[in-house]
């Protein structure tokens, strides 16, 4: 028994070290094969050991982002890889250079069998160094939307937002077109259509739609929102919404949250979205003849519907009931609106103090304020909803005269001198407009040039003993006309 047992281990060593094959001097045998394994498992698990420690602890405390970090990282750890793997060889005995031919006449079919692999290789160490994705990106391909996990050397981990998982060849990321949307940051721009009633006040839709806008706590104020009229359909006005956000992986939920937004304030308002076309069946067809017809019957929304009882303030009509906006048309109008904000203070706040810069004119929409004088805290006025102050500041760069605080919840509708500069800019004729309305009133402009003259802020070269060329020569020197 004994002896067969030691037969079978020399058959076993016999069969373990006889030479399968020469590569130049060195001998291969199944004995080296399987040490080779283990020492190639070796150098995997200390490459991998070595990429996360760099990943994870080194870099991590030079300061350098994540997606620098699994970039060199990564690298690094291949490099690692391929040096232990080429010392192992060595030690073992092979001629790294002869390999190399070997290698070299291998190359060709290896690489007709495998160029998937390779191409796929090859572009991930592109994507690794060219960087035009980054781990943390969030990419668009082939309407695939998600953060970039994991950039590997033969493919890509991408997490989708419904939380599954997409792996992309990296040949793909090099020739195919995809969509960095946080290149740079994750801001971006959400669009939302809205129809209306072809009934509706294009303006009082968009002072609507904009108002809507500021409500939803993500939208950004710069860029500030935009409406669009896009156009005319079937019984319908088409609008567009602009609006940036600061997070655009989240576009779902803003678009949501803003349409609901929407719906709800334009019901307010009595604008209502027009309804498809359907047909109306009568048990008793005498009935029709109280209707034009009976079939594709369009139902409109009403500008003045009847289930609104209190509407909201419009921004609009009380712009024209102030003296220096009374004669603007309705475009004119609108490019107003549409450089206004809301403003929302809640009670006790303050507006702005005595002494602050005059650069922006409001309207109260909702609740009310009270103009005091701070300094000696005695109160001047209490302005409630509809009233409005601070257009002449705006204008003509006059200080604050008073603070201004919230008595209550209040909501503002503001025109902040840049958006107004924008609107003189885009309409120069809009300037001399203002300087005529200004005209009907020189008495009160006399008393604001005196004012300024005591202050030291009237510029010489812009005084004038007519008050009216004084405010021509003002609006000029303010806002760069």
């Amino acid at each position: 028994m004994l002896e067969a047992i030691q037969k079978l281990l020399v058959n076993l060593n016999q069969m373990f070290t006889t030479p399968l094959l020469f590569i130049g001097d060195t001998y291969i045998s199944l004995s080296l094969l399987f040490e080779l394994g283990i020492y190639l498992i070796v150098v995997l698990l200390l490459g991998r050991l070595f990429k996360n420690l760099l990943k994870k602890v080194f870099l991590v405390k030079l300061g350098i982002d994540k997606a620098n970090r699994e970039a060199i990282s990564t690298i690094f750890s291949y490099g690692l890889s391929t040096l232990g793997i080429i010392v192992i060889l060595q030690t073992q005995g092979f001629n790294v250079s002869s390999l190399a031919v070997l290698a070299g006449g291998l190359g060709v079919g290896i690489g007709l069998g495998f160029q998937n692999i390779t191409k796929n290789f090859i572009s991930g160490l592109n994507v690794l160094i060219e960087r035009p994705i980054k781990i943390g990106d969030f990419i668009e391909l082939e309407n695939d939307l998600g953060f970039v996990e994991e950039i590997g050397l033969r493919s890509t981990r991408v997490r989708t937002l419904r939380d599954s998982h997409v792996i992309i060849p990296n040949g793909m990321l090099i020739e195919g077109k995809i969509h960095n949307l946080s290149y740079d940051n994750f801001q971006g721009r959400i669009e939302v259509d809205i129809f209306v009633s072809d009934d509706s006040d294009p303006v009082l839709v968009t002072e609507v739609v904009l108002m809507s806008a500021y409500m939803e706590p993500a939208v950004l104020r710069e860029p500030p929102p935009k409406v669009l009229f896009l156009g005319f359909q079937d019984n319908a006005f088409k609008f567009q919404l602009w609006v940036w956000v600061n997070e655009i992986y989240n576009e779902p939920i803003y678009m949501s949250s803003l349409r609901f937004i929407i719906q709800h304030n334009l019901h307010q308002q009595g604008i209502l979205i027009p309804w498809d076309h359907f047909n109306i069946y009568l048990h008793h067809p005498q009935e029709s003849q109280n209707l034009e017809s009976s079939q594709n019957t369009v139902l409109h929304g009403l500008k003045n519907h009847q289930s609104i009882h209190n509407k909201p303030i419009s921004a609009r009509d009380l712009l024209m009931q102030v003296t220096y906006f009374e004669n603007f048309t309705d475009v004119e109008l609108r490019k107003l609106i549409e450089v206004g904000y809301r403003k929302r203070l809640k009670q006790l706040d303050f507006l702005f103090h005595e002494g602050d810069p005059g650069d922006t004119f409001y309207i109260i929409l909702s609740g009310s304020v009270e103009v005091f004088a701070e300094k000696i805290n005695k109160h001047l006025t209490t302005l409630k909803a509809g009233k409005f102050f601070g257009e002449l500041a705006l204008m003509l760069g006059i200080p604050r005269t008073a603070s201004v605080r919230a008595i209550e919840d209040t909501i503002l509708f503001a025109i902040h001198k840049k958006g107004f500069e924008k609107i003189l800019h885009e309409n120069p004729e809009l300037a001399e407009v203002i300087v005529q309305e200004f005209g009907k009133h020189q008495e009160e402009l006399s008393e604001r040039q005196n004012e300024l003259r005591t202050l030291g802020l009237v510029d010489a070269e812009e005084d004038d003993k007519n008050p009216v060329v004084w405010v021509r020569n003002r609006l000029k020197n303010m806002f760069d006309l």
